[in-house]
């Protein structure tokens, strides 16, 4: 890409970079984006969602001035450590696959997409801040797909493994720890529904020994 990466790609953290790393999904939270491709803010409300790169015969238009920023995520289980859930649009099948491994974990009814949204969105920031909120968990008790913070570096938990992540992608997969608690950077209502059968896609780099 000519004058090199834009500043669109998003993080386990939640973080928006630029870097090469291709994205196997975007997805937007508002308008982020002033002229150009200068990021202004981190967020424009509580609505964070994970679409589709394709959607019937939509062409979305990037640093469109006043339209939302498009952003892009390496995987799915990067887009959830983010925060952000799937679009109830574009991705209709999994948004209600992910709201009825919602309710077998927190039982009720369906939660409405505005619902989802506030209670992400307070699970995500600490409150009145743009700071990164973590949760502490037990290492036994986490999902393939959730991700963590170890001494500031994000990892993908995979099955009895760790999956470092950097901006170059996967790395070398290491041993979960059998014991103890870790800092988790997905939100515990996305863990939830990873540990109640949602099935979220992973980047086959993740795999590799």
């Amino acid at each position: 890409m000519a004058g090199g990466p834009r500043p669109n790609r998003v993080t386990p953290t939640g973080d928006i970079v630029a870097i090469p790393l291709r994205g196997a999904w975007c997805g937007n939270r508002g308008n982020l984006h002033g002229r150009g491709t200068t990021i202004l803010r981190s967020h424009n409300g509580a609505l964070w969602i994970v679409c589709a790169l394709g959607y019937k015969d939509r062409h979305l238009e990037q640093w469109v001035p006043g339209r939302y920023t498009l952003l892009f995520f390496h995987d799915e289980a990067v887009a959830f450590a983010a925060g952000h859930r799937p679009c109830a649009l574009c991705r209709r099948a999994a948004y209600e696959r992910y709201r009825d491994a919602w309710v077998a974990g927190e039982g009720g009814d369906r939660p409405a997409a505005a619902a989802i949204n506030r209670r992400l969105h307070a699970e995500r920031l600490v409150a009145g801040t743009h700071r990164r909120q973590l949760h502490r968990m037990p290492w036994r008790s986490l999902p393939t797909g959730a991700f963590v913070l170890v001494d500031d570096h994000p990892q993908l938990v995979r099955d009895d493994t760790v999956v470092p992540w950097s901006v170059e992608g996967y790395g070398r997969p290491a041993p979960r720890p059998s014991g103890g608690d870790v800092d988790v950077l997905t939100p515990p209502s996305t863990v939830t529904v990873l540990q109640c059968g949602y099935e979220i896609q992973i980047d086959p780099s993740a795999t590799l020994p």
